[in-house]
This record gives structure tokens, sequence and C-alpha cells, in this order.
């Protein structure tokens, strides 16, 4: 499994989760540059996402939705920030209305992310970053369970990456 090590703080607002992959640095930011590969990991492996816009550059707009396996649709967006291939990128992450053109939705918790890329030895660590506004966002989202998902979402990378 590729994640190694998450940690959550309440004080700082944030959940880091560490990953590595037995692939170059340009092949793991491939996964998440292209959407139809970032399709295939993002989300947990029974909640498939579709990516809808996926503009991959510094003020770019990302939207998608995760279909659960009774059908209903979450959706999610990202502004990205800063984009520096391969080295890894920033984006704030919030919640959408997928019944309604993946508009953001206002009352729930938005993060800061930080994807970071280094490579050694024919691996990858990929060190996972996000930041809430607030505690009360961070134990939201924990409480939802974002800690569990997004580690089954990251351990699918590795059967991604010798595809």
């Amino acid at each position: 499994m590729p994640v190694t090590n998450v940690t959550h703080d309440i004080d700082t607002r944030t959940i880091v989760i560490t990953a590595e992959f037995a692939a170059s640095r340009d092949r793991v930011w491939e996964v998440y540059a292209n959407p139809r590969q970032l399709e295939k990991i993002w989300g947990p492996p029974t909640y498939p996402a579709t990516f809808v816009e996926h503009d991959f550059v510094p003020g770019g707009k990302v939207t998608y939705y995760m279909t659960s396996p009774e059908g209903e649709k979450f959706g999610g967006w990202w502004e990205m920030i800063t984009v520096d291939k391969p080295n890894g990128f920033t984006f704030k992450d919030g919640f959408a209305d997928a019944a309604n053109d993946l508009k953001p939705v206002d009352s729930m918790p938005v993060s800061f992310n930080d994807y970071k890329f280094t490579e050694g030895d024919g691996t990858t660590t990929a060190v996972f970053t996000s930041v809430y506004e607030t505690a009360e966002a961070l134990q939201q989202v924990l409480d939802m369970g974002v800690i569990e998902g997004a580690s089954a979402a990251i351990n699918q990378i590795d059967e991604l990456l010798a595809s």
C-alpha cells in the first residue's frame, strides 16, 4: 500500500498523508495532470470520479463528481493556485452541488492543499497536505471519513501505475 503515514492536527487544522510509489515523479505527476487517469484514483474504490473540467494551470478550475454504488452523485471543485511540473501543485478544494452544475456549496468546508512529489532511487514520495479554514471544518471532514476515503483513493494509484 502506498500510504505510509497519516496525521491530523486540530490545532493547526491540517491533515498530512505521505505515500510512496514505485514510479518516477513524472509518472506520478501524470496521474494528476491527466483527467482520465485521475478519474481512476480520485475517490474511494466504490465511488468512481468523473472530471467535468480539468484546467490544470494556475488560476484554472477543476470540477468533478463521484458516484456512489447506489448512483448518488457527490460533487467537488478545485481552484488551481500553483502548478510546478513535476514537483507538485497547490489548490483550494471544496464541495460542489452535483445536481446544480457543480456550483460550490458555500456552507461546506474548503481546504488549501499542497501536493509535493520527490523522486529518489526509482520511487516517488508524495506528501499531500490539506489545511482547513477552521478546526470545526477539519472536524467536519474527519467525521465524514476523509482520512479513510483519501487513503483508499491514494492506495489505488499503484495499480494504475502498474498498468
